[in-house]
């Protein structure tokens, strides 16, 4: 059986892209990977009302060793702790104003209240006042303007000292925690379990909690979607299309926008029981506790092991391992396993699982409504659409990591566009969070297809934005807490992470990777890492990307030093980017307490200035 089996509602009305993007294409194969590398972009702009990103500039700020003339084998070399050229982009007013804001964020009281105190003040000053006085403060620090009018000037000085921008129009929906769980459980439970009762084989993780139906809760720095139509998933599709339309660079899109999260954790489920059962009979042959990848199972044990546990009859088994989805040496490993779910998952008959205890493979659910599978086509067909505008207009697509019990369907979706668009240079980027303890084998495994597959890898890593709310969740609905035990080891993973993306980038070429990071540990790791490797920032490899107002001694260093690096820059009304801000306050309470380096720099500039004269410093441009 073949794909074109799976989803046969989603795919005969469709666009021949959909039929390729419907969750998997193809076989697996092993393709020697190629050496030839992207030309770098020119800078240039474009603005539409709900979006824009502008390239960065170049500029030779970069320390070089004296007597060298090979690019190749010149040293990168960024001084962070000059502040004259980290902060030559801001006048005395705004490094007064980044410290006020910075001081605030570390009392606890006030962040911990800081919805509450701004609808105060609200009430106190009025209306007029109340945005003069947060413009004067965390709207002005955070926020870039009202709308894509007014935060020209910023987006045009940023781009001057060579810091490239993507906007994020952040104005979200004003819920209560009431009307957004209510949403979330309408949205996350199916027709089949409502008449099923709680009598199928739902794994509570990948079932909706209404205690944590409002995913809001926990989250510090992710703008949040909650499903309520089909108009809607489309009027949010069209605010991605403006940004892709007017970027040079990249736009970034959440899965959870454009469409029904149902699917995404009833897909999530079934893709992490295939795992775990590849997983149970590799243990079967001894192998547990290898990486993802060293797993490799004998294939004639394998067969007996499938056919004593019933999971198909021997013809049927013998016929799933032959050509090309035999994996070499006569072994399967688990990407050879993973092209099984191909022939074995079809939504429109029912999700099939196999039950780790018996063997047997059993309906998730008993069945979908037609409005269900509409649902799910229709989300498959804006991710096409998205991904086919990313194309045609030159720009990399980055998919956001979302929580654990959407993402593997959010990574399988994903990796599928990668397959499909990446085949000349990498357009669609997935999100990594480094907090999860399987990170590595996630990035690793994903590596290796691209590998075999000889499309370009494309990859963001994160820390991650959900540690409070995976770790509430986990251990008060009952599963293993997903996230490393801490912040060390969380460091660790994305310095592992990183630098094995470092190294497919310096043998062949064919990745590209985000370092989103404030870490000035982990932004040094990568240039010192680039400096063994002999990779060159002029290559349009290695990207760096901070949030607008938060470490801009890593940002416009590294921008004026020709890096390719972006601020994510946020716009919307006063009122409306209210939930934005509050984030901010909570993300910089924890940031700022733990570290004193962004104010004390920040001093040292200010002194400079008045100690040389320059009251009235104003950047030149």
């Amino acid at each position: 059986m073949s794909y074109n089996k799976v989803v046969p509602a989603l795919v005969k009305s469709s666009s021949d892209n959909i039929k390729r993007i419907c969750l998997f294409h193809g076989r697996f194969r092993s393709t020697v990977a190629s050496t030839q590398r992207d030309e770098v972009e020119g800078g240039k702009e474009k603005q539409v009302d709900e979006c824009t990103v502008v390239k960065a500039v170049q500029a030779d700020l970069i320390i070089q060793p004296k007597n060298t003339t090979d690019a190749q084998t010149q040293k990168i070399e960024i001084d962070f702790d000059n502040t004259h050229e980290a902060y030559k982009s801001k006048d005395n007013i705004e490094l007064l104003r980044s410290l006020l804001v910075f001081k605030l964020c570390t009392f606890d009281f006030l962040v911990d209240k800081n919805k509450e105190l701004m609808d105060l003040s609200k009430k106190v000053f009025g209306q007029r006042l109340f945005e003069r006085l947060m413009k004067m403060t965390f709207y002005g620090q955070f926020v870039a303007g009202e709308d894509h009018n007014s935060i020209k000037p910023l987006i045009h000085k940023n781009q001057a000292f060579g810091v490239g921008s993507v906007l994020d129009y952040s104005v979200e929906e004003d819920l209560t925690q009431e009307e957004a769980e209510k949403k979330e459980m309408d949205a996350c439970v199916s027709e089949a379990e409502k008449e099923s009762q709680g009598v199928d084989h739902r794994e509570k993780k990948y079932k909706a909690h209404r205690q944590f139906g409002d995913r809001r809760g926990g989250v510090v720095s992710a703008r949040t979607y909650f499903y309520a139509d089909e108009a809607k998933c489309d009027n949010q599709m069209e605010t991605f299309l403006n940004c892709i339309k007017a970027s040079d660079g990249f736009s970034a899109i959440k899965m959870t926008a454009l469409g029904r999260p149902q699917f995404l954790l009833q897909f999530s489920e079934v893709l992490v029981k295939w795992r775990r059962f590849f997983n149970l009979l590799a243990a079967q042959q001894g192998k547990s506790g290898m990486d993802a990848l060293e797993q490799k199972l004998e294939l004639e044990q394998l067969k007996e092991s499938l056919t004593q546990l019933g999971v198909g009859n021997k013809d049927d088994i013998e016929n799933w391992f032959t050509g090309e989805k035999l994996g070499p040496s006569g072994t399967i490993d688990l990407l050879d396993w993973n092209s099984l779910i191909n022939d074995r998952t079809s939504i429109s008959n029912l999700l099939v699982i196999p039950n780790v205890e018996t063997g047997q493979l059993e309906p998730l659910l008993r069945k979908f409504t037609v409005e269900e599978e509409k649902q799910m086509k229709r989300m498959l067909q804006r991710v096409d659409v998205l991904a086919k505008h990313a194309v045609e207009n030159g720009v990399r697509l980055m998919v956001d990591a979302e929580q654990t019990y959407f993402q593997p369907a959010i990574s399988r979706l994903t990796l599928e566009m990668q397959r499909i668009f990446n085949r000349e240079k990498p357009i669609i980027f997935n999100t990594y969070q480094c907090y999860l303890k399987e990170a590595y084998d996630n990035v690793s495994v994903d590596m290796e297809l691209s590998r075999r597959e000889g499309w370009y890898f494309g990859a963001k890593l994160v820390r991650g934005a959900y540690m409070y709310q995976e770790r509430s969740r986990a251990e008060e609905i009952g599963y293993e807490d997903p996230i490393n035990p801490d912040y060390e080891a969380t460091n660790r993973m994305y310095h592992k992470c990183l630098e094995f993306v470092l190294e497919e980038i310096n043998h062949n070429r064919k990745a590209n990777v985000m370092v989103a990071s404030h870490n000035e540990d982990t932004v040094k790791f990568t240039l010192e890492k680039m400096n063994q490797m002999g990779l060159s920032p002029t290559e349009n490899k290695v990207y760096f990307g901070q949030l607008l107002g938060m470490c801009d001694q890593i940002s416009f260093p590294l921008g004026q030093a020709g890096f390719p690096v972006y601020k994510y820059v946020p716009y919307g009304p006063v009122n409306e980017v209210i939930p934005y801000l509050s984030r901010r306050a909570l993300e910089n309470r924890g940031f700022m307490k733990g570290s004193q380096r962004e104010r004390s720099l920040l001093w040292k500039e200010l002194k400079r200035r008045l100690l040389n004269g320059q009251i009235l410093y104003k950047p030149v441009y």
